[in-house]
């Protein structure tokens, strides 16, 4: 169960380490050097490429672990969802997976959990008004 791929470690890695304070805090340093080195280069063509390279190649890679990181939190919501349904007494199993399913399908569910809620709603404001 823990033999994950080389992509998934690395991307969960990344992520973790690229999310720390002093990541960004290193960002922001790399930041002002370049900004302070402008007057050394004369702000030529080439010092500007080199941030505008940069920025562009790591925003290019930072896209990949922010979606597989995302993608692998939203698995594992779902998977615990699922749980939290199978095992909830009264529950409809048939909400089990329901990512999956085409968006017409979905919506139908939706529609079906909003008249639900409409009639609860209609019942919650008749007990309001008549005291109990």
């Amino acid at each position: 169960m823990h033999s994950r791929s080389w992509y998934s470690r690395f991307a969960k890695g990344a992520s973790r380490f690229c999310g720390r304070p002093h990541v960004f805090a290193a960002a922001i340093a790399i930041i002002a050097i370049w900004a302070i080195s402008g007057p050394l280069f004369h702000f030529s063509d080439t010092w500007q490429l080199v941030i505008n390279t940069a920025t562009t190649i790591v925003t290019f890679l930072m896209v990949f672990l922010i979606q597989n990181t995302q993608n692998r939190d939203t698995e594992a919501i779902q998977v615990k969802l699922d749980e939290l349904i199978r095992a909830t007494k009264g529950a409809h199993n048939a909400l089990l997976d329901l990512e999956e399913l085409e968006d017409d399908e979905v919506d139908e569910f939706r529609k079906k959990y909003q008249l639900l809620a409409e009639a609860a709603r209609r019942e919650h404001e008749s007990v309001d008004l008549t005291g109990e």
